[in-house]
């Protein structure tokens, strides 16, 4: 039951930092492979949940089609796989621990710089755009990360923050009957098992964070409403630099993934 002394964003800062749940033997023995077929679209059922994430791309990209080009940080950036949304012209440096997904990846040379953890961006940097794709429901200290993109954010800057709806109805079925599906077929495993150590932060918990830390947000969905829905799209705009500032001093350090 709530703490009636506390507030509902306390309790929910008092979440973290999370712990990932450990994963069995069997699991950590097909880890690497099965986390690469999912980023590369290797399986039937990573090809069509790719198709199906261009919503969010396409989502992130929106901005970028009506005004000039703007320095950007994307979070996460995996196999690059935003960059065909994304016009050149622009510093577009990456947030990346894993450096086998965008090493040989096309569009590597229009990266600037690569952090492992954004903590390695430099404090006088500034970005116009901080992106991500599907990236913050893996992020076990997520107060940390957040308040990072806000004191990198320029004045008039954006975070545009894209993500399954983790925690809802609609999410869960949908990789039940897919990824889960097949991945059970494959392994004689339950995907809930690696679901639930991968994604440690619900949708619901990262709009609570964003709502925390920034003045203006604007939420869309892919579905009848945020729990009824596939993926969440979030702008966030304003940063409170006083919560960045606290966020920064009670979580800070390594926000890797």
């Amino acid at each position: 039951m709530p703490n009636p002394a506390t507030s509902p964003v306390q309790d929910l800062l008092a979440r973290y930092p999370k712990a990932r749940p450990e994963l069995p033997a069997r699991f950590r023995e097909i880890y690497d492979a099965q986390y690469l077929d999912n980023r590369s679209g290797a399986t039937a059922a990573a090809s069509a949940a790719q198709r199906l994430e261009r919503w969010m791309h396409a989502r992130v990209a929106e901005d970028v089609h009506a005004a000039a080009p703007r320095a950007t940080l994307e979070i996460g950036a995996g196999t690059l796989n935003q960059l065909p949304f994304e016009p050149p012209g622009a510093t577009y440096d990456i947030v990346e621990p894993f450096e086998a997904l965008y090493r040989d990846a096309p569009g590597r040379e229009r990266i600037g710089q690569v952090f492992a953890d954004i903590a390695e961006a430099p404090a006088t940097r500034r970005y116009g755009r901080i992106t991500s794709i599907a990236a913050f429901e893996h992020v076990a200290d997520l107060p940390a990360l957040l308040a990072k993109c806000a004191q990198l954010l320029e004045p008039d800057g954006a975070l545009r923050v894209a993500i399954p709806s983790e925690g809802g109805l609609l999410w869960r079925l949908g990789w039940s009957l897919t990824t889960g599906l097949e991945f059970r077929l494959r392994h004689g495993l339950d995907y809930g098992v690696l679901m639930r150590h991968e994604h440690v932060n619900t949708a619901r918990e990262i709009e609570g964070l964003i709502h925390a830390l920034f003045a203006q947000v604007e939420v869309r969905a892919l579905g009848l409403g945020r729990q009824l829905s596939l993926y969440r799209f979030i702008v966030a705009r304003e940063p409170r630099p006083a919560v960045a500032a606290e966020w920064a001093r009670r979580f800070g350090g390594s926000t890797a993934t």
